[in-house]
Formats: structure tokens, sequence, C-alpha cells
């Protein structure tokens, strides 16, 4: 029979380390022996280190049955132990092999049983003594909330139990970079807490074994690898050591614990959500071998960690996450007006920013920006829509570093990370944070975990202190931010429907307003072409007949009568022509509003009038007037045919006296169903009228008194009124019969939202 040892001899080299077969190395540690024995009970594998522990050398053991090596007692155990459907991972068969008493490990490598053997532990610790120390930290831990003060306490009670100098809770991010999160070790040791060490230092295939084997020892750091032997019946035979207690570690790993001047180590997995969170690691500055129970009670300590690690998470999100539930209820709870000027109102709320904790946010709406807080300039966010919508289309984005995604953009202070979602129809909501500078320790330079010499390959040997400073990046966004952002876009998207559905519908009832006085024009138009018109033109008829048909009848006083006649008669339907003409050269448009101080029209007006003013021996009064969107001409055509107004109608009794106010206070105006934001008042003390012709007044060629009483065409306030509507605003008046008149017009707050 020909014996040969596995001894995985396969050169490690800069390109392939990252492949290193640890699994298979085909050696142990010293502290036990082991055996790989068939499901016939033969022994198929055997450590060279046998003899050490019982009278047989591996070359005897090797193709034998374990009774006739260990005898049939033995043999009965062992098959009674692995044919046990639990329990064979907490605790180890306890036996005499060849009068000395051992604990043995079993566990399956595809057709072979594994059995790692070790000396039964003098003095050991019982499971009572165990249990009560986990009953003690089970308490404790009842008493912590966060998951930090959890995992400092399972690091103190892990030291407690098992003895190791320095216990280290070490955590991963999502590239397995590694962090000491808590820590407890002897007074007299520098302490890691805090520092981070590069995903290299644990590298793939050992982060691999640690998700197979949450337990691994290292007894002594100095140890010599036992090699395994195996009789050569077949090419490339090796035992899969991934579940081995005993299995020796890669040199490279052995070395860089050396480098760090450890001694001895315990290394037990943190697993969650089927992935590595993080490690208990247990170092020792001397070697250190402990119990199966101690190990057991490790082990334990760590599940308390796995197990708890949603519910401490969640502890300590809760008060930031019941922060955002109440922004969001807040908000979604406001009523706001369906118009296009309410958006920068939900903009400008606060509970906005605090929904998913963001230093700035800003919607695009209808092809315009509202913002509030620290935000990117219009330019840069009109270029982040246009890359968005390039590269993720409709699809919420979330990031804490913009730079990685985009090239170009990101790299500023104001907008690290984003919380990007479209609306639809062309509709955006951005959430933005700053970028955050953060300076990273690690322990030595990341850059330099695997150093290349004539010798080969090795692990860093210098754990100074290695200062990273992170830029271009934000805070992380938690989950239940995102989930916030998400729920309120979907609320905005249905105000932003609503306000659609809202000015639709108010632009159907303008136009449909305006129509119906459109015709009511008309028809005016129509009867005063058949009625006021016609009337001049009968007079003249009359009177040029007259004198053409008896010429030397009609006396010269007669004929200069009737031809002034004829001249009021053609006076009178110019003015009506020139009215109705100024009426209809005013469009329903506002392509041309401009931003025109009042203060000035008032003056031009007040300078044109004032022959009339003289004439009525008027007072004029006027307060400071705002600045207005409005076409210039219109606004003094306004002016003055409103003056004109009060003064043709002046009382008989008193002086004319006009008095001109203004306000910037936002109001309702109930009779337009709208909120007007400034308004400018004309009173006067004429004769004033019945309040329930407010609206008659207002009517092109409406008058409440006849022609011979007070002259005019009735047209003057229905230019004022069609002015009105052409900058987006309205007109009212109030009056008091005997006492005067209040006419009111208002201007919106933004007269591009008024547009038919």
């Amino acid at each position: 029979m020909k014996i040969k040892d596995i001894v995985n001899r396969d050169l490690v080299t800069l390109t392939n380390c990252e492949h290193e077969p640890i699994h298979i190395p085909g050696k142990i540690q010293p502290h036990g022996f082991l055996i790989g024995i068939t499901s016939e009970g033969k022994i198929d594998f055997c450590t060279a280190n046998i003899s050490w522990y019982v009278s047989v050398n591996h070359t005897e053991a090797l193709g034998k049955k374990i009774t006739d090596v260990f005898g049939a007692n033995a043999e009965k155990q062992i098959f009674e132990y692995i044919n046990k459907d639990e329990n064979q991972d907490v605790f180890p068969l306890e036996i005499d092999l060849l009068g000395k008493f051992f604990q043995i490990s079993i566990h399956k490598s595809f057709d072979i049983y594994v059995l790692e053997a070790e000396f039964q532990f003098a003095g050991k610790e019982k499971l009572a003594d165990v249990y009560t120390q986990t009953i003690q930290f089970v308490t404790q831990m009842n008493n912590t909330t966060s998951l930090k003060d959890l995992c400092a306490l399972v690091a103190e009670g892990t030291r407690k139990i098992t003895g190791y100098d320095r216990v280290m809770i070490y955590r991963f991010d999502e590239q397995y970079n590694g962090e000491v999160y808590a820590e407890n070790c002897r007074e007299d040791l520098e302490t890691f807490l805090g520092l981070h060490y590069p995903h290299t230092d644990i590298p793939a295939q050992a982060r691999e074994l640690y998700m197979r084997n949450q337990l691994r020892l290292i007894v002594d750091v100095d140890y010599m690898p036992v090699p395994i032997y195996t009789i050569d019946d077949q090419e490339n035979k090796t035992l899969d050591l991934s579940l081995s207690i005993l299995r020796s570690s890669s040199p490279i790993h052995v070395e860089y614990l050396k480098n760090i001047g450890v001694g001895a180590t315990l290394t037990i997995s943190l697993i969650h959500n089927e992935r590595l969170w993080g490690l208990i690691a247990c170092h020792h500055y001397s070697s250190k071998n402990i119990s199966p129970e101690m190990r057991l009670a490790a082990k334990l300590q760590g599940q308390f960690i796995t197990s708890q690690i949603d519910i401490r998470q969640s502890n300590d999100e809760n008060v930031n996450a019941q922060q955002t539930v109440l922004a969001l209820e807040q908000l979604s709870g406001m009523q706001f007006p369906l118009l296009q000027e309410s958006i920068q109102t939900i903009v400008d709320a606060p509970q906005l920013l605090s929904i998913c904790n963001a230093t700035g946010v800003s919607v695009v709406a209808k092809g315009k920006i509202y913002k509030n807080g620290l935000v990117p300039t219009d330019e840069q966010i009109e270029n982040l829509i246009i890359q968005f919508d390039d590269k993720i289309s409709d699809k919420l984005f979330t990031t804490n570093k913009l730079s990685d995604h985009f090239n170009g953009i990101g790299k500023c202070s104001s907008f690290a990370g984003i919380i990007y979602h479209p609306l639809g129809n062309s509709d955006y909501i951005i959430w933005y944070r700053p970028e955050t500078i953060s300076e990273i320790n690690w322990a030595g330079n990341p850059e330099k975990a695997i150093i290349k010499d004539s010798t080969g390959l090795h692990p860093r040997n210098s754990f100074e202190i290695w200062k990273q400073i992170i830029k271009n990046q934000s805070s992380l966004w938690k989950q239940y931010e995102i989930n916030g952002a998400v729920q309120y876009a979907h609320t905005l998207h249905n105000q932003l429907m609503m306000i659609t559905l809202s000015e639709e519908e108010e632009k159907y009832r303008s136009q449909s307003e305006i129509l119906k006085e459109t015709n009511s024009e008309l028809e005016n138009l129509n009867w005063i072409s058949t009625h006021d018109l016609q009337e001049p033109l009968r007079k003249i008829q009359l009177f040029i007949s007259k004198m053409l048909t008896e010429p030397h009848v009609v006396e010269m006083d007669s004929i200069f009568n009737s031809l002034l006649r004829v001249s009021k008669s053609a006076d009178r339907m110019r003015t009506l022509l020139d009215d109705i003409l100024k009426f209809s050269r005013i469009k329903y448009t506002r392509e041309n509003l401009e931003k025109i101080d009042l203060n000035q029209t008032i003056n031009t007006v007040l300078t044109e009038m004032e022959e009339t003013i003289s004439e009525y021996n008027a007072i004029i009064e006027y307060e400071r007037l705002p600045e207005v969107h409005a076409v210039n001409f219109l606004m003094q055509q306004l002016f003055s045919n409103i003056m004109q107004n009060s003064l043709k109608f002046a009382s008989p009794k008193r002086t004319p006296h006009i008095k001109i106010t203004a306000s910037k206070e936002p109001e309702l105006v109930t009779h337009s169903h709208k909120i007007y934001c400034h308004w400018i008042c004309f009173s006067d003390n004429g004769i004033g009228f019945e309040q329930q012709y407010a609206q008659t007044i207002f009517k092109v060629f409406g008058r409440l008194h006849n022609q011979e009483e007070y002259k005019g065409s009735g047209v003057g306030l229905a230019l004022c009124k069609k002015i009105m509507q052409t900058v987006g605003g309205t007109i009212y008046a109030t009056g008091k019969p005997g006492e005067g008149t209040d006419i009111k017009i208002y201007f919106p707050c933004d007269p591009l939202d008024t547009l038919l």
C-alpha cells in the first residue's frame, strides 16, 4: 500500500492570492489529530501527529478499520454519534481512545467523515457555569437599546468568558472593508476601536469559509503545520477542511497575525440576512486554547448579536423614523389651493425637507423650478434632469455620491447626495444633501495590503494610523428616508394633477365667461348701431333735408341752430365710434406685460387731465402705488377713465374729492374666486349708485342715467373691465347713493399664471 501526503504546495502569486485554496491546505494545527473514515469505518486520511496522542502512527492506521485501531467499542460510539440527528455541532463526542480521553468533533466532507480529536480539557468549565454566564448576559442585554451598546456588551462578555486579551466586534461595510465597531481589551493595550481595515485583510475565500464555519481557532501562531496523509489510490486526492476546527491557516494570514504581535485567535462569524455582517475577533498575545464549552459560550455571544441586529438598528433609527412619519403626515394633511403658486408654498414647507432629512429640495413643474434650502443653480438642476432622462429614465434614483454615476456633476459641496423621483409629464422632485467630508483612520495603508519581495508574498507589516479624507459624498440615505420621499412624491404627483385639472377647468370657465361677455358686447354693438348712431343720423338728415327743401323759408338763426345741432350729433357719433374702436382693439392677451411703476402712471394721467381737474376744481389725493405687471398705455387709459367717471358723476353739492389708496396684502375676491396680491382703490364723493347695479355699470354701453342728464357713450367703465381682464386682474365697484363710489382694481400675484 502506497501512502502520500495531500499538502497543497501551489504557489500563491499577486494574481491569484485572492483565490488561494485555503479550504484544502492538506495540513492541520498540532493541538489535535485528524482522521478521515469512510462510511464503512475504514481510515482513509490520517495526520502525521497521531502518534503524539495515541500509540499508533499514521502508516499503521491508514487503510485499517476503526475497530482494528481503536477497538469495537470506540467504533460503536463513533457511529452512534454520527447517526444522531442533533447536537453534533454543539457537544463533541467524549471518548476513551486507547486509554486516553479525548473530545472529538465530527463533520462530513463529501463521502468522508472527518474526526478531529483533542485531549479532554482538565478542569473544564461545566455547562451550568456557561448557562449562568449566559443568563447574566441576557439580563444585561435587555438593558441596552442601541446596536453599538449591545456590541460593546458582547465584547465585554466574550472577554470575561474566554479570557482573551482583546475582543473586538468587527463590522463590514458594503465592500467588506472592516471597522472595529466595539472593543474590550486589557488596560495596558492600545485600543483599536474605530480603526478601519481594507477588504484585502480578509479576502473573499476567507469570508466564504467564515460563512460555512462560524468558529475558527488558531491556538499558537508559531505552530508547525502537520501534514495529512492518505492512501495513494487516485490522482489529485484531497480533503475539504472547510468545516474543520484544526485546519491549518494560510501562511499569509499567519504572518499577518505575527506582524501585529498576536499569539492566538478565536474568530466567530456574525451572519445576518445570509451575508457576513461582521466577526467577533478575539486576540491573545501568547498561545491560548479554550474548551468546547467555552467555544460554545463564545459562539452564543455572536448569535445574540445577529439575532438583535434588526431590532437594535430599528431602535437606533426609530426616533428619526418617527420624525419622518410625522413630517409626512403633516405635509400630506395640509390643504393647498389648487393653484400653480401653491407649489412654492409646498416647497417652502419645512416638513418637505424633514421627510428625508435633506438640506435642500427642488420641484420642477410645468417647466418652472421651485427651490428651498441648499440646492444647485437652475442651470445645474436642468443639467441633472437631462442626464437623468438619458440614463435613468422614469425610475427612482438615490445615491450619496453622485460623481460616481455621472461625469461632470456631483463634485459640488451643495449636492453630493440626491433622491431623484420623476413625477410624470416632465415634472420632478429632487432632494439634496451636501458633501460631508469625513476622515477614516485605517490600520495601515489599505493600498499596501500584500507585499511582494524576493522571497514571495507577504502581508503588510505596517499598522500605523493612515488617515484617508473622503470627499464628494454625503451621508447615506436611510431606507425609511427613501420610503418617505417615495410616498410623498406620489402625493405631490396627485396634487400637480389636481392643479392641472383645476387650471383647465378655470380656463374653460373663463373662456366661457369671455365668450358670454363678447356675445353681450356684440348685442350691444348691434343695438348701438341701430339706435344710438341712427338717432343723430336722423337728426342730421332731418335738418339737412329741411334746409334743402325750404331754403327761402328758413331763417338764418334757425339755420345756425340747426347746423349747431348737426355738429353736436356728428360729435356724438364720433365719440361713439372712437369708444367702439378703443373697445374692439383691447384683446384678451398678455404677451406684452411688463413691470411698470404705477406712480409714474398716475403722474402722467394727472398732467394730461390738469385742465379737466381745474374745471371741476377737484381735489386729488394718492399714496405710494405699487409696481405691477401690466401694459403702460392701458394703465394710463384705465386711470383716466376711472377719474373722468368720478368727475362726470360728481355731486353738485360738494367739491369733487378723489382719494387713491393701495395695498400689497393678498386678498381673496369672492366674485372671481381668486387671490390677488395688489389692489388700488379710487374713492370719490360723487352721487354714488345703488349696489344692485354694481355689475351693470361695467357692461358696454351700460348707463344708469339718460343721455340728457349725464353725457357719455357708456363705454368707459366697460373699457376699464376689459383692461383689467387683459392684465389678469379684475375690477369691482361699491356705491352708496348720495355719498360716493369706490372702484377697486386687483392685480394678480403672478400674471403669467393667469394666461388663458
